[in-house]
């Protein structure tokens, strides 16, 4: 079978898609054969070299990827899953691949109704934007939530779930193209929703338009934007605001940059640009800010059993859209992560094996 080898980081010539002998399930475990895999923006960072976890669970090589769809190939000893049987499964790296070996927990039987792409980029996305609203910030229906980035995976998730409580919503994109996308989210929700297209204007412009929809401020703000707009989103916040901050997508390089020393500039120079956050000073103007990487997750079983299973009711309960789907051939996968660095992507991005 087929799979993505990272050897060590790089660019996109890093990954390899190199021959590997099919693997064989043990006790409690389960042999996917994969259909579709979710390509995730953290998928980048390892092969950059720059995700933490990849280097604590599994170090070089690696093969990226959190997510796939696919079948049953094999069962181990006590499984209860029938071989052929259509399935969603989770995997902490290794996703890359035509087959897998995960354990049975990971696994989730596949709505008849979802194709295998709609499946693959399904989890990762909204398991995030589940820990982030129901773990770290629930809402009520009288939250201001403000969503960078609305029209990628995890920010149409997230403007979802804050419409489904009824709160006011406000979604930033960074084109035009993508307003009527996230707009389009807000059928049949109880929420108010507005779009702004930060494309419109500089970064002034933005933030008085982001106050004028808002003037008491934020209860809470969803940032994977990183030092281009924290130190903002920690200011917008109302009292007992929480800011999530779940990515740090503007430090890091883009897809047109290149050599060595200007991709790397950018990275130390976000660095050195981004906020630090005093817990004395959070403490007297009752502001949060509150973090995570879905990654260290997997070690929670019950949780990620219970999170799955509420999001699988919630999409056969029309609550969830799959957000947008393109696809890619996995030979093609050096073209997948050019494109999603380049922040021009809309919805999810999905390598398909055959």
């Amino acid at each position: 079978m087929k799979q993505v080898i990272v050897a060590s980081a790089g660019s996109y010539d890093a990954l390899k898609l190199e021959e590997r002998a099919t693997p064989q399930p043990g006790p409690g475990e389960v042999r996917v054969d994969v259909d579709a895999i979710g390509v995730n923006y953290a998928d980048c960072l390892v092969r950059m070299g720059l995700y933490a976890s990849a280097k604590v669970y599994v170090g070089w090589p690696i093969t990226p990827g959190f997510e796939v769809a696919g079948h049953v190939g094999a069962v181990g000893e006590g499984v209860d899953f029938a071989v052929g049987t259509p399935v969603i499964a989770l995997t902490r790296f290794g996703a890359y691949a035509e087959q897998l070996v995960v354990p049975a927990r990971q696994v989730f039987r596949r709505p008849d109704v979802w194709t295998a792409s709609e499946a693959a980029a399904f989890p990762v996305v909204n398991l995030t934007a589940w820990y982030a609203l129901n773990e770290l910030a629930p809402l009520r229906p009288s939250h201001h939530v403000l969503v960078h980035s609305a029209a990628g995976g995890v920010g149409g998730a997230l403007v979802q779930m804050a419409l489904n409580v009824g709160a006011h919503v406000v979604g930033v994109v960074g084109a035009g193209d993508k307003v009527a996308v996230v707009q389009s989210l807000a059928a049949g929700r109880p929420g108010r929703l507005d779009v702004v297209d930060k494309s419109a204007g500089d970064a002034r412009a933005l933030w008085t338009r982001l106050e004028a929809l808002s003037p008491r401020g934020y209860d809470v703000v969803l940032d994977a934007n990183g030092v281009e707009t924290l130190g903002r989103s920690y200011s917008h916040l109302a009292p007992g605001g929480k800011l999530v901050v779940y990515g740090f997508h503007t430090m890091l390089p883009r897809a047109h940059e290149r050599g060595f020393l200007r991709r790397w500039a950018r990275i130390v120079l976000g660095f050195l640009r981004t906020p630090r956050f005093s817990p004395l000073a959070m403490t007297t103007e009752n502001r949060s800010v509150l973090a995570f990487n879905l990654s260290f997750l997997f070690d929670d079983h019950e949780l990620m059993a219970r999170a799955m299973t509420e999001l699988l009711a919630w999409r056969t309960a029309g609550l969830l859209s799959t957000p947008p789907v393109r696809t890619f051939p996995l030979a093609e996968v050096g073209e997948a992560h050019r494109a999603l660095e380049t922040g021009r992507t809309v919805g999810k991005l999905v390598l398909l094996t055959s």
